[in-house]
C-alpha cells in the first residue's frame, strides 16, 4: 500500500513538472511568448537627405534628316556611327526633271532681261521724241501767234506732241511690266534652285549618325528621315523619380550617375531640367540631369543609376527609417514608454544615406521606438527588447 502511494505521488510530481515545463516552454518561445524587439532612442544629427532613380541616356539635341518633298533617295553618303560636321553631304534625292526646269527659268529670266533692256531702249526713244515734239509744239505754236503758219499747222504740231507723250506712257508702262515679268522669272529661278539645293541633304549641326532609315533607290515622303544623327556633345540623362519621395527636387541639385556598362565607375553631374509633366500611369516625376563632363563610348538608351544629393539638414530629429509602420491606415512608430506599447502617428520629412528618417511632428528628442520585431505588435504585446535579430 505504501508502495502504491509512493508511486501514486511520483506519477504526480512527473505530471506538475512537465505542465511546468510545457507552461515555461510556450511562455518563452510558442505564441503567448514576448515578441523580441529592437529598440532606438529619437536622438537629433546632420542629416544628408538623397534622392534615387533609374534614368535613360538621351541625346539632348537630335535631328531627323530628310526631304521636304516626296521623291526618291538618290545616294547615302554616310553611314551608321560616322561622326559628321555641319554642312556635311549626308545624302542625296534624284531630281527627276528638276535640272531642266531650272535651266528653263535661267533662260527665261535671261530673256526677261532682254526685254527690260528692249523696254528701257524703247523708253529712252520715247523721251527724246517727247522732246522734240514738244519743242516743235511751242515753236510752230509761237509762230501760229505770229500769224507765219496756219492754225492747221499749228494744230498739227500739238497733235505730235500728244502722240510722243502717249508713247512715252506706253513705254514707261512696257518697261515696268517687263521689269515685274524679270522679277517673278527671277524669283522662280532662285525657287528652283532652293528646290535643287534641298534635294542636298547636309548635317544641320556636329553630330554622330544613329540610324538610315532608306537606302538609294527607296522612295520617300516629304518629312520622312533619310538619316538621323544626335548631337554627341549633348547628352544627359532622363530620370524617373517617384513623386511620393521627390520632394526637394530642383534644377542644379548635384548629381552621381553610374551608367549600366560602368558599374564601378561614378560620374558627376547636376539636375539640368525638370518635366512639367510626370507620368500620372507610374506615378513618377521625369528630371533631366546633364553630365558635369560628357563621357565617351556612352550609348543613347543605356540604362543608369541616379543619386541626388540635397542640401544638409543640421540637428534633425531623426529615427531609422525601418521604425516607420503602417497601422490604421495613419505612418507612425511604436513608442516605448515603461514597459507599454503605443502607437503614435508621426509626420516624416526626407530620408538620408545612411537610412535614417526627419521626424517633423509626433516624437521628441530621447523617445524609445521599436526599430524590428519578430512579428506584428499591438498595444497589449509583450516584448523583450534585445540588441539584434537574426535578418535584421
Amino acid at each position: 500500500m505504501k508502495l502504491f502511494l509512493n508511486r501514486r505521488s511520483a506519477f504526480i510530481l512527473a505530471g506538475i513538472a512537465l505542465v511546468a515545463g510545457f507552461a515555461w516552454v510556450v511562455a518563452r518561445s510558442g505564441p503567448l511568448a514576448p515578441v523580441r524587439v529592437t529598440v532606438s532612442q529619437v536622438a537629433r544629427a546632420d542629416l544628408a537627405p538623397m534622392l534615387f532613380g533609374i534614368g535613360v541616356v538621351e541625346a539632348r539635341r537630335s535631328y531627323l534628316v530628310g526631304p521636304t518633298s516626296a521623291g526618291r533617295v538618290r545616294q547615302v553618303a554616310v553611314d551608321v556611327g560616322d561622326a559628321v560636321r555641319a554642312g556635311q553631304l549626308l545624302a542625296e534625292m534624284d531630281p527627276v526633271d528638276l535640272d531642266q526646269r531650272l535651266a528653263s527659268t535661267v533662260a527665261a529670266a535671261a530673256r526677261a532681261k532682254n526685254a527690260v533692256d528692249t523696254a528701257a531702249a524703247q523708253l529712252a526713244d520715247s523721251i527724246a521724241r517727247r522732246e522734240v515734239a514738244a519743242a516743235n509744239a511751242r515753236r510752230y505754236d509761237d509762230l501760229g501767234q505770229k500769224g507765219f503758219v496756219s492754225s492747221s499747222v499749228t494744230e498739227g504740231k500739238s497733235q505730235e506732241l500728244k502722240s510722243a507723250e502717249a508713247q512715252f506712257a506706253g513705254a514707261e508702262a512696257a518697261l515696268a511690266g517687263a521689269r515685274q515679268d524679270l522679277a517673278r522669272l527671277n524669283a522662280e529661278r532662285d525657287g528652283a534652285q532652293q528646290q535643287r539645293a534641298n534635294l542636298r541633304l547636309l548635317a544641320p549641326a556636329d553630330g554622330v549618325v544613329t540610324a538610315r532609315d532608306a537606302e538609294p533607290g527607296s522612295t520617300v515622303v516629304a518629312g520622312q528621315a533619310v538619316v538621323r544623327l544626335v548631337a554627341a556633345d549633348s547628352l544627359w540623362v532622363r530620370l524617373r523619380l517617384d513623386q511620393n519621395r521627390s520632394a526637394g527636387l530642383q534644377v542644379g541639385l548635384p548629381a552621381e550617375i553610374i551608367l549600366r556598362s560602368r558599374p564601378g565607375q561614378v560620374l558627376a553631374g547636376k539636375v539640368a531640367r525638370i518635366e512639367m509633366l510626370s507620368d500620372s500611369v507610374t506615378e513618377e516625376r521625369i528630371a533631366q540631369v546633364s553630365f558635369d563632363t560628357s563621357p565617351r563610348d556612352v550609348s543613347v538608351g543605356e540604362m543608369s543609376e541616379i543619386t541626388l544629393h540635397l542640401p544638409a539638414i543640421k540637428q534633425a530629429l531623426v529615427v531609422p527609417n525601418a521604425a516607420l509602420r503602417l497601422n490604421g491606415g495613419k505612418t507612425g512608430v511604436w513608442l516605448q514608454a515603461a514597459d507599454k506599447l503605443s502607437f503614435v502617428a508621426v509626420k516624416a520629412g526626407t530620408t538620408g544615406a545612411d537610412g535614417r528618417v526627419q521626424i517633423l511632428e509626433g516624437l521628441k528628442e530621447g523617445d524609445a521606438v521599436i526599430v524590428y520585431s519578430e512579428r506584428d505588435l499591438a498595444e497589449s504585446s509583450r516584448i523583450n527588447v534585445v540588441s539584434a535579430l537574426a535578418g535584421s
